[in-house]
């Protein structure tokens, strides 16, 4: 056991898999004065029960990347440091029972060979030459990665551990954290053995991490479900098989019935996601207890004897053998499955690299995210997927987090289709007024809690979740929505929009600090603008809306899911001492978009407000008798006005809105109408479109630029990229054809045959009747009239690069009318 030092720069609190890759990549980085702290021994919580898989596979294109960099890692890890691994590359079978699977599988194609993965669609008579043992009448094909394997999670650990101390990073086990504090800009870690005086903390304590986070007075969104997996003695027609062909079989899941099977040895082990799931330590009748090291749940072997039977039926051989053991340990689980990593909210100098459902498979890739993170404040690939501030506080209830996590674990395996909507734990935010649209047929989805319409149903639509779990555009949705649509470009539609987050900035010298913050220009008093935020490399961090009230006082409004993120991104440059004041007044306010040529019209009856201000201006007014702003933007692409009320007055102003429009074809319209409306004007969606993947000049953003401005964030390295030239650009595109469905995030990008791009957003603009994409290409290939292909679900579909202009009402003379 080693001594405990005073003082580190950076203290990390779990000994898991994670947590020593975490150590292991800081001191790659030259941060070596590191203490790593396991209250018992290294791997002793879900890490020692592991089944150690390692897929590359994910639907995710930043967690294919982590998991890409994991296999990477490992196949040099063991010559690297040293240390002796078992690490076996088998390659992996994803079986794919129909239709939808195959596109999903098409698509992972597509986005790990933009990776350098060699991943391949196959059939069934070529799963069989990979498999002998399987039975394959009932598939569609399978999705096949060579790279796929499983790896001894201790042995990888404690290899993670060598390379760290060889570095000069230390390890401390028995020696649990008993409680942080802060002392000026410095933490505390106290311990039985002493304290320690740190720079930064790092919560690795994996499923303890809600324990750890406390310490902190971080309320962790998490659950801790029970995972089993059963090991089967040996098969003889297994062993002969593998001792003949000289390699094991490749790893087995069958997604759609959602179990793996892998040999192990010369038997097999089978592990399930079953839908009868079961959490643990979630409420106060079962604690958590004070040490489980190295301990397991019993067995509960009733809940997985249907995907035995079926795993059976799949691999005949797997029913002659007998059970060796049963492993039933604790996996920790977010509210989405996703795990936390990046700067822990609200608290400073302290990150998360904790609730890892995967932790194995993403644990290099974990610990080079979370070292830069903590040396550079940045992270090479956009992390939103993983970032801890992705939740809000409503998503650390008890019960929220416990109704996500039975539902993520039960839907491990689950495809990721584009209007679907997951049903556990909602209506956790509600409008003032999401009675009344409810009533008028709202079909909701949750942005950041808050419920929003997506669409609008009439009686007889399928509203049943089973009609969204298709890629297919044409679900039952896409009529409505195309009339919600022509409602907005022919008469009015009004859009209920609550949950937009919003800070109240306000004090001497606001102005001049915004300035240094953003690319562009504050709007002056009575006007609204974008506000660009670029870092120190000039990629783009966030985008809000400016609203200026006064000369040094402004309203800052950014997407519902960016509340924390954008916030402490904020906090972070505040300055010291400043008589301003930052403040969060989200739920404080409400806000309705009301557009169409007939908005004026409608607003006239029942307003005195100055309808003639021009695009992008703001004034309070009176509807109904109640106070509002009234502010001509609408991201629609039509004349329009957002109505922004408080809370309270919400409904009598909707009241008043809606009565008086009935007469001019006002209509309500939801999040797919708008998501349609926006991609037609080339309107850029958060954390779609605009991310840290790209730089302001990448996206098409130098007109948001002031390049005469003394200084700002990320002028610097603007400056030299725009010397230098821009490596891509985005553009619209127009496909040839409209097909069934749309491009999804990050499909290929084709020209002559090589990789040229990537999409962003794809959609149908029902105004301009075209199918189209927003994306990321050469910039050689940015000019107009350029061909290409886009890669959807495996097919190459012919587009065209469109001019630098908005497809729908190019000269904005709708907008501004």
């Amino acid at each position: 056991m080693a001594d405990l030092p005073s003082t580190a720069r950076v203290v990390i609190i779990g000994g898991g898999a994670v947590g020593v890759s975490s150590l292991y990549h800081l001191a790659k980085a030259d941060w070596t004065d590191c203490v790593l702290l396991e209250k018992n021994e290294l791997t002793s919580g879900s890490t020692w029960h592991a089944a150690g898989n390692v897929p590359t596979f994910s639907s995710s294109w930043s967690l294919m990347n982590m998991q890409r960099y994991s296999a990477e890692l490992y196949r040099g890890l063991a010559k690297a440091v040293d240390y002796p691994m078992n690490y076996h590359v088998t390659g992996s079978i994803r079986l794919a029972h129909g239709r939808e699977r195959m596109r999903e599988f098409q698509r992972a194609r597509g986005m790990g060979r933009y990776q350098g993965m060699a991943i391949d669609v196959i059939g069934p008579g070529e799963i069989r030459a990979k498999y002998p043992f399987i039975e394959t009448h009932d598939l569609a094909g399978a999705l096949y990665d060579p790279n796929d394997g499983d790896i001894d999670p201790a042995q990888l650990t404690h290899a993670l551990a060598k390379g760290a101390r060889d570095l000069g990073a230390r390890i401390v086990r028995f020696c649990p954290v008993t409680s942080v504090s802060r002392d000026k800009d410095e933490w505390i870690v106290s311990t039985p053995q002493g304290d320690i005086r740190c720079e930064y903390v790092v919560n690795a304590a994996g499923y303890r991490a809600g324990e750890v986070g406390k310490m902190f007075g971080r309320e962790i969104p998490m659950t801790v479900m029970s995972h089993q997996y059963i090991l089967f003695e040996e098969i003889p027609e297994l062993k002969a098989w593998s001792q003949e062909a000289g390699r094991k079989l490749p790893l087995l899941r069958d997604v759609d019935t959602s179990y793996y099977l892998r040999q192990e040895k010369y038997g097999m082990n089978l592990g399930p996601y079953e839908r009868d799931c079961r959490a643990h330590w979630a409420t106060p009748h079962d604690p958590m207890p004070e040490d489980f090291s190295f301990q397991l749940f019993p067995d509960d072997l009733e809940r997985l004897e249907w995907y035995l039977n079926d795993a059976t039926r799949r691999v005949p051989i797997l029913g002659t053998a007998g059970l060796s053991k049963i492993i039933n340990g604790p996996i920790p689980y977010t509210p989405d499955g996703n795990p936390l990593i990046g700067p822990m909210p609200g608290v400073p100098n302290a990150f998360e690299a904790c609730v890892f459902t995967f932790g194995i498979a993403q644990a290099g890739g974990a610990g080079k995210v979370l070292a830069e993170w903590v040396t550079e404040d940045r992270t090479e690939w956009d992390m939103w997927s993983c970032d801890p501030r992705r939740f809000t506080s409503f998503a650390a209830a008890a019960d929220y987090a416990f109704a996500k996590g039975l539902e993520a674990y039960g839907h491990e395996y689950a495809i990721q289709f584009p209007r679907h909507v997951w049903p556990a734990a909602r209506n956790r935010k509600l409008s003032p007024i999401h009675d009344r649209v409810a009533a008028l047929g709202a079909q909701f989805g949750a942005y950041n809690g808050w419920e929003r319409a997506l669409w609008y149903a009439r009686p007889g639509d399928d509203t049943s979740e089973a009609a969204t779990q298709t890629y297919d555009r044409d679900g039952p949705w896409q009529s409505r929505v195309r009339e919600e649509c022509l409602a907005v470009r022919d008469a009015a539609g009004i859009l209920d929009l609550p949950g937009f987050s919003r800070f109240r900035l306000k004090g001497p010298g606001a102005r001049d600090w915004l300035s240094t913050l953003i690319t562009g220009a504050v709007p002056k008093p009575g006007r609204i603008g974008l506000g660009y935020f670029a870092d120190d490399s000039g990629r783009i961090v966030t985008e809000m809306s400016i609203m200026a009230i006064e000369e040094d006082f402004f309203f800052l409004i950014t997407a519902a899911v960016a509340e924390w993120h954008d916030f402490e991104w904020l906090r972070k440059h505040f300055p010291q001492d400043s008589e301003m004041t930052l403040e969060i007044v989200t739920e404080k306010f409400a806000c309705q978009i009301l557009t169409g040529p007939n908005a004026r019209k409608i607003l006239a009856q029942i307003t005195d407000a100055d309808l003639t201000l021009p695009w992008l201006s703001h004034q309070p007014c009176q509807i109904a008798g109640e106070w509002l702003q009234l502010v001509r933007v609408s991201f629609a692409g039509e004349l329009g006005w957002e109505l922004h009320t408080h809370a309270g007055s919400t409904a009598k102003v909707f009241d008043a809105v809606w009565e008086v429009g009935q007469k001019h074809g006002l209509k309500p319209f939801g999040m797919f109408a708008l998501d349609s409306l926006r991609l037609e004007k080339g309107y850029r969606a958060w954390k779609q479109d605009l991310s840290t993947d790209y730089t302001i000049l990448q996206g098409g953003l130098e007109r948001f630029v002031r390049w005469d401005k003394p200084d700002f964030m990320g002028k610097a390295a603007l400056l030299v990229e725009k010397q230098q030239g821009v490596a891509k650009r985005f553009v619209t595109l127009v496909l040839d054809e409209p097909g069934d469905c749309d491009a999804p995030y990050m499909s290929t990008i084709w020209h002559d045959g090589r990789i040229a791009g990537e999409t962003l957003s794809g959609g149908f603009g029902y105004r301009v009747d075209k199918a189209i994409a927003l994306g990321m290409v050469r910039s050689d290939l940015a000019a107009p009239g350029t061909r290409v292909d886009i890669e959807i679900f495996g097919e190459r579909v012919p587009a065209t690069v469109q001019p630098d202009r908005t497809l729908w009402d190019p000269e904005n003379e709708r907008l501004k009318s």
